[in-house]
């Protein structure tokens, strides 16, 4: 059975619905009959059984409830995690051999016997009680994964933060990251990095100005993305003035990473034991690698520092020395790699332009041209001042 395709979507048909629905609805069943069928079987046993001496109608009471109570604790253990049932029950147990070993220090003190008994039933319950609670939430400390097999989906489920600055909000590249999928886990944005947008967006200065309300933009685009979880913090710190550093103390109570362009704050975040993600390094590692031997193709824009060379980029911005390319400004050649340098400030590439015999460009010197140009003037003076 194929599914029909609504509005360019694919979606189940009534059919697969229909069968998911009977299918939950038989499961229900199911469980109703078991859980009756045990109520009626444990309400029949303290019938015949007439436990702590009770009789008649108490007995069918006394079972009927325990029935309820058996059936409420099994529905809330359904929302139980597997790590909180082993810590349970392993709390339980220990619980229950310390009152037996309790229960037997008590046989040995001078009490009635009523009395022991009645403490004896107390501790077991206190016991096994405290043990069960105690387990349960320990429990989560478990590491289950480490045991491999059917506890190998046992993993803890870990929460990954990463914090926007004012610089990368501003930037705007973060938005493309955020839409292409690469930015996981929570982005949480600071009220004081919205309260330093909204001074910059509100400047006297026309260019701060557009830049604040293009960060407004930018945060607001992020926030409708399917599948990005933006999250506004509160969180302030009045003793610290800089925003940077309210950042990194941020970052530290979130064991988050902060996301920035800005080169200061990632020295000062690094030395602070922070992890950051760099917008700027992000960029640089995805420009194309070019090697010695290579041919691209470049645009020769202006001429260069050196004799007879000539200077191109490239799309990211990345800048090409081209040596013998003086003479092919405005042109697009084909460009021989030779070097390329990493430097701090980005990537530069050096090439060589090698001339074909078909492109050859040919400029006469200025003496031949005045020459030519002399010789195709006609000679409009008379002859008798040429004899002069």
């Amino acid at each position: 059975m194929k599914p029909k395709e609504v509005d360019g979507s694919l979606s189940p048909s009534k059919d697969d619905l229909g069968i998911d629905v009977q299918k939950e609805q038989n499961y229900l069943l199911d469980i109703i009959l078991v859980r009756t069928i045990f109520a009626i079987v444990l309400t029949g046993a303290a019938f015949v059984i007439e436990p702590f001496g009770l009789s008649g109608p108490s007995t069918v009471v006394l079972g009927v409830a325990a029935a309820l109570g058996i059936i409420y604790f099994e529905h809330r253990l359904k929302s139980a995690t597997l790590k909180r049932l082993i810590g349970g029950a392993i709390g339980s147990i220990l619980g229950i051999i310390g009152a037996v070993l309790i229960s037997h220090i008590l046989e040995t003190t001078q009490y009635d016997k009523g009395s022991v008994s009645f403490i004896k039933v107390f501790v077991l319950f206190l016991m096994g009680y405290v043990g069960l609670v105690v387990g349960a939430r320990k429990g989560d400390f478990l590491n289950l994964a480490a045991l491999g097999g059917i506890f190998g989906g046992e993993r803890p489920v870990k929460r990954v933060y990463k914090i926007f600055d004012t610089s990368v909000i501003i930037d705007g590249r973060v938005a493309d990251i955020c839409e292409t999928g690469f930015m996981d886990g929570i982005l949480l944005i600071p009220h004081f990095v919205l309260r330093e947008l909204q001074q910059v967006a509100d400047s006297a200065d026309a260019l701060k100005r557009n830049r604040g309300r293009r960060g407004l933009d930018i945060l607001q685009r992020i926030q409708k993305m399917s599948g990005i979880t933006v999250q506004f913090v509160e969180n302030d710190y009045p003793a610290i003035r800089e925003v940077d550093m309210k950042l990194i103390e941020l970052a530290k109570e979130f064991e988050a990473k902060i996301v920035t362009n800005d080169f200061n704050l990632n020295k000062v975040a690094q030395l602070r034991g922070v992890e950051v993600l760099n917008i700027n390094e992000l960029a640089n590692a995805l420009k194309p690698v070019y090697l010695p031997g290579e041919t691209m193709k470049v645009f020769i824009l202006k001429e260069g520092k050196e004799f007879n060379q000539g200077i191109a980029y490239l799309d990211d911005g990345t800048m090409v020395v081209v040596d013998n390319a003086r003479k092919m400004i405005g042109k697009t050649i084909d460009s021989s790699v030779t070097s390329v340098l990493q430097t701090t400030a980005g990537k530069m590439i050096f090439g060589r332009y090698e001339e074909r015999r078909g492109e050859v460009v040919h400029h006469p010197a200025k003496e031949e041209r005045s020459a030519t140009a002399s010789e195709s003037r006609p000679s409009d003076r008379p002859a008798s001042e040429v004899s002069h």
